[in-house]
């Protein structure tokens, strides 16, 4: 992450929304909690993101520390990323966020994506009701 030049207090939630809001890191995070991935696979397994966003993305996500980004100078060449420590420990909060906003859209009647890995609703061991504390941070 990089460092702030002025230190003025900050409302946490703000900040931990700055670190992971966009629309497509919550989903490239949830991804990469499964383990390491090559960029030609987390293309594929992010819907609705062009090339040039999920770039973006996963600079930016790089930039705050929540992902690592290995480049093999090879042909045809090869990237590989992988949560950090600190990355690692949000897929249990978006693991509860997925669970809340699930309810909150069956509860609106709003359609919602085939349930899976892919969309971010299935951690093992993890259900509806576990809490934070019980869950573990791999």
């Amino acid at each position: 992450m990089k460092k702030r030049k002025d230190t003025a207090p900050q409302c946490s939630v703000d900040y931990g929304f700055q670190r992971i809001g966009g629309k497509h890191k919550g989903r490239i995070l949830w991804h990469l909690g499964e383990g390491l991935l090559r960029y030609g696979q987390l293309r594929k397994a992010v819907t609705g993101i062009t090339p040039k966003m999920l770039t973006q993305a996963l600079r930016e996500l790089e930039d705050d520390g929540l992902i690592t980004r290995q480049e093999y100078i090879e042909l045809p060449p090869r990237v590989e990323y992988q949560l950090t420590a600190c990355g690692r420990e949000l897929i249990p909060f978006i693991k509860l966020l997925s669970d809340w906003a699930e309810k909150e859209m069956i509860r609106q009647n709003i359609p919602r994506m085939h349930v899976d890995k892919k969309c971010g609703s299935d951690i093992p061991g993890a259900t509806a009701d576990t809490s934070v504390a019980s869950l573990s941070v791999a």
